[in-house]
């Protein structure tokens, strides 16, 4: 039998340079921790290994221009899982960031999870936590990413709507007729605007799925201001968006 330094020392030169990793990535056991925890010591001494926090490690990666570090998406991926699976996900202006909707980066990074509460400071990256509106798991989290943009729409800074429907779109038009379903009544549990656009945006949509759960759980006297028009999105007088 292999010892526990070998055994972490083998996995270890598995993983890819500059990418986070904790306990849990290196398949140790609860009561080995702090065993592990004194091979790693050994390891950075070695400068094998780097420290980022508290149980969190990355393989440095150099470069003709010195270390490269891990980016913010590497150094929060640890707080996006509990017990090995996702219990959360990067939201807010972050995430509208990635998805191209706003050029503007933010300062403090959100992290939803329905139950989770996700508070980071450590040197340039702070994030707080939001809560999400379902429970969070791997194959649901870009959905969910989906839908708060569509909430954020109007908070959204430097975002231009026609662009912003037309991302909206092309995510959508990438969805089975499973994660359409899944889109739906994931939108259901969020508020009525939500349900709205994504009714408006899927009735000009090529697609067969049953969109009137959408329109029933909508009052027909409530009006939805979002700053769209008939010439952007001409579904929006029947899910009564302006």
């Amino acid at each position: 039998m292999i010892s526990l330094t070998q055994r972490i020392t083998q996995q270890i030169q598995g993983l890819p340079e500059d990418i986070s990793f904790g306990y849990a990535q290196l398949a140790i056991a609860g009561q080995e921790y702090q065993s592990a925890a004194k091979v790693l010591e050994r390891l950075q001494k070695k400068g094998i290994v780097k420290k980022l926090s508290k149980g969190l490690f990355y393989k440095p990666k150099m470069t003709r221009f010195g270390e490269k570090l891990p980016d913010e998406q590497q150094v929060l991926k640890p707080y996006l899982y509990q017990n090995g699976k996702r219990a959360a996900y990067i939201t807010g202006t972050y995430l509208y960031n990635q998805m191209g909707l706003t050029t503007q980066i933010p300062v403090v990074i959100q992290i939803a999870s329905k139950d989770k509460r996700i508070f980071i400071n450590r040197g340039t990256i702070q994030a707080t936590a939001v809560k999400s509106y379902v429970d969070v798991t791997e194959s649901n989290f870009q959905i969910l990413g989906l839908l708060d943009a569509m909430k954020d729409l109007k908070q959204i800074p430097d975002m231009d709507i026609q662009a912003a429907l037309t991302i909206f779109k092309n995510q959508i038009s990438q969805l089975d007729e499973k994660k359409l379903g899944e889109l739906i009544g994931f939108a259901l549990k969020y508020p009525p605007r939500v349900r709205a656009l994504l009714g408006a945006i899927l009735t000009v949509t090529d697609t067969t799925i049953d969109i009137q759960p959408l329109y029933n759980s909508l009052n027909p006297l409530t009006t939805f201001v979002l700053g769209i028009d008939s010439n952007v999105l001409a579904s929006v007088s029947k899910w009564n968006i302006q």
